[in-house]
């Protein structure tokens, strides 16, 4: 089992659970099940072994209650992801937090932790990886808010976009790929076909 984390910056763990799965006929990402364990309930177990304060950002908190976590509402709603940094930014207990998007099923502590080791001065430690980045797999800092902030209330909601203000740490592909586990932490699966693909599928209940 992983032990708690020790980074020079306490750090909470954020699930990001605002997206509204068009691409998977509107069903729910965060409760197709792998390996028999909904993505969401995934991500919470994981993130419990490594961070001291726990959220998942939603509008929808009443489909998380069973989880036991603080669930946070958008302050922008129907901005996308960015909202739900913005919100767990200002949620949070401490200077930074990990944000993984709720489409991430195999979410590797170790790889979390090598990023978290790159936790220093910047705005945001952001993975790049099969010739992109990775922004929803990320380490956001509390200085990065007012730049967030006045994107959201310019309408400009892209999270790339908003990095481009931001003193951004990419790790490069080559470290990223030297992380055991690297390749399966920063899969996510937007479609039936990518979600089969991982071996997973949804229970008629989600």
């Amino acid at each position: 089992m992983a032990t708690m984390i020790a980074p020079r910056t306490p750090v909470a763990g954020v699930v990001l659970a605002g997206g509204r799965a068009s691409r998977m006929g509107g069903r729910d990402k965060a409760f197709a099940a792998v390996d028999g364990e909904p993505i969401a309930v995934r991500a919470v177990r994981v993130f419990r072994e490594l961070f001291p304060q726990v959220l998942i950002s939603t509008n929808r908190p009443e489909r998380f209650q069973d989880l036991g976590v603080e669930t946070v509402a958008d302050r922008f709603p129907g901005s996308g992801p960015l909202a739900g940094i913005h919100a767990a930014l200002i949620a949070s207990r401490y200077p930074h937090v990990f944000v993984a998007a709720c489409d991430m099923p195999g979410l590797d502590p170790d790889v979390i932790r090598f990023l978290l080791a790159r936790v220093g001065r910047a705005d945001a430690v952001v993975p790049c990886w099969e010739g992109d980045i990775e922004p929803l797999h990320a380490v956001y800092a509390a200085s990065a808010l007012p730049d967030i902030e006045a994107s959201l209330r310019a309408g400009r909601n892209a999270v790339r976009d908003v990095l481009r203000s931001l003193r951004v740490d990419y790790v490069s592909e080559a470290e990223m790929r030297a992380v055991r586990g690297a390749a399966r932490s920063l899969t996510n699966v937007n479609t039936p076909e990518e979600l089969a693909a991982v071996g997973g599928c949804f229970d008629d209940a989600s």
